[in-house]
């Protein structure tokens, strides 16, 4: 059971009201891949977050206290992706309400039935998950650690918000909606060979003791989750992303809009 969050403080009027400064300040002081962004973007982006906030119900799980900040600190993690996308990005989450923010990792129940066509029951310790046409979950611990982790490429909402995306267009596959068949086999003409290469990197560091990938080795899982986790490392460490995927970088700039110098 959860305590659903209350509303917003400064968000009681029927208008979208600015995030007070404090608090955005703040958001933005604690993120170093939020500060970086020239102060043009980090308007714009506290914008799309008023905008998310209105259009969100929060709740914290375990008795944990949902705060403003702790609200604007997801919302503008989760609108980065959205930030070039255009007027209508926002159009991407719109298929949903509820974040639901626990303490720390969650246990989840999960069931694979295996060739034999026995089903084994067991735990799987998650930082996050993102439900097709339902609430994102998210760790609160997970999401303050973003300020340190975007060194190793990781962040655990803007993994769970591509994700979302990847659901857009009937079910998670590794490709977001791109409107044309032309365009989805461009993606995937990338995608699935820069898949490959890192699933066989993995390969090669847990079984022959190779050196082990920069990127979150979870991307290995699948071309989903491969999506979602190369999505993150760009959006927090791209410099570092390009070095090993630079072919996989420039086709997330035509998708996400999103310009370097």
């Amino acid at each position: 059971m959860f305590d659903w969050f209350r509303p917003l403080q400064w968000l009681a009027g029927l208008r979208p009201q600015p995030i007070p400064d404090a608090i955005w300040l703040d958001t933005i002081r604690h993120y170093p891949f939020l500060a970086e962004l020239p102060a043009a973007n980090q308007q714009r982006l506290r914008l799309l977050a008023t905008a998310f906030l209105h259009s969100k119900e929060f709740s914290g799980a375990a008795g944990l206290v949902i705060t403003d900040a702790m609200a604007v600190a997801i919302a503008a993690q989760a609108c980065l992706p959205l930030l070039h996308m255009g007027d209508k990005a926002l159009k991407l989450y719109d298929d949903f309400k509820g974040i639901v923010v626990h303490p720390g990792a969650m246990l989840a129940r999960r069931q694979r039935t295996d060739a034999a066509g026995v089903v084994h029951h067991y735990h799987e310790v998650l930082s996050g998950e993102a439900m097709d046409r339902g609430p994102v979950t998210l760790s609160w611990e997970d999401v303050v650690a973003s300020n340190h982790s975007a060194g190793s490429g990781n962040n655990v909402v803007i993994h769970e918000f591509v994700h979302k995306m990847d659901m857009r267009d009937g079910g998670a596959n590794g490709c977001p909606p791109l409107g044309s068949r032309a365009r989805r086999q461009g993606w995937q003409a990338i995608m699935a060979p820069a898949f490959e290469r890192f699933r066989e990197q993995v390969v090669m560091a847990e079984r022959f003791g190779a050196e082990p990938p920069w990127l979150n080795s979870y991307g290995a899982q699948s071309p989903v989750e491969f999506f979602a986790v190369a999505a993150e490392a760009y959006f927090v460490s791209r410099q570092r992303f390009e070095q090993d995927f630079s072919d996989v970088a420039q086709l997330f700039d035509a998708f996400f809009g999103k310009r370097f110098p």
